[in-house]
Parts: structure tokens; C-alpha cells; sequence
């Protein structure tokens, strides 16, 4: 007998392009003073946005929005924003924003 099969199944994580530029621009930035914790900061987001894999409604919805699909993690100054797309088992990552920023998505 399969011994996974109640495990929950895994949902793809999708960047956007928005979301790629996002943090390689937040990483560049970091790095100009202080590159080993612009390393750290942008592999930190990845292990986050790995976690949305099994949890993805580990976030909560984000405020600007109301809009139960659109969701969003923090870490630090910086919001996660993605979109959830439960049916087809995915996740796209939508932006990297600064929270004292306007959030605006594309």
C-alpha cells in the first residue's frame, strides 16, 4: 500500500517575471553595502516561498486587495505577495515589495 497516499499533495510555485525583477533588484541594493546579507535576504526568500508548497494558505490575504487569492507573507520590511491558484495546484509569485511602499501589482 502507498504510504503517501494521504499526503498532502504539493502545489507548483510559479515566479512571474515581475516577481523575478523584484527581489533581483532588492538583492542588488542590499549587496552594495553588504553582499554576504543580500545572499542571505534572497535565500531566505526562497526557503519562504518553498513553504508555500504544502501551506499555501500560510499567508494572509492581502489587505489592498480583499481578494482571497491574492496573498502575501512578510519578511522583514519585504511582502511576498502571490496568487493562489488552488485548483490548478499552483502558486505564482507575483512581487517582492517593501512594505512602506504603495503595493501596486502589474
Amino acid at each position: 500500500m502507498d504510504q503517501n497516499h494521504n499526503a498532502p499533495q504539493e502545489h507548483e510555485i510559479e515566479w512571474t517575471q515581475t516577481a523575478q525583477r523584484s527581489l533581483k533588484q532588492i538583492v542588488q541594493h542590499i549587496a552594495r553595502d553588504k553582499p554576504i546579507a543580500a545572499e542571505n535576504f534572497r535565500r531566505r526568500i526562497f526557503q519562504i516561498v518553498g513553504l508555500l508548497k504544502r501551506s499555501p494558505y500560510l499567508g494572509h490575504i492581502v489587505p489592498e486587495f480583499r481578494d482571497p487569492a491574492r496573498r502575501e507573507l512578510l519578511h522583514g520590511n519585504y511582502r511576498i505577495v502571490y496568487r493562489l491558484r488552488p485548483r490548478l495546484k499552483k502558486i505564482q509569485i507575483l512581487v517582492i515589495w517593501h512594505g512602506k511602499r504603495l503595493l501596486r501589482l502589474p
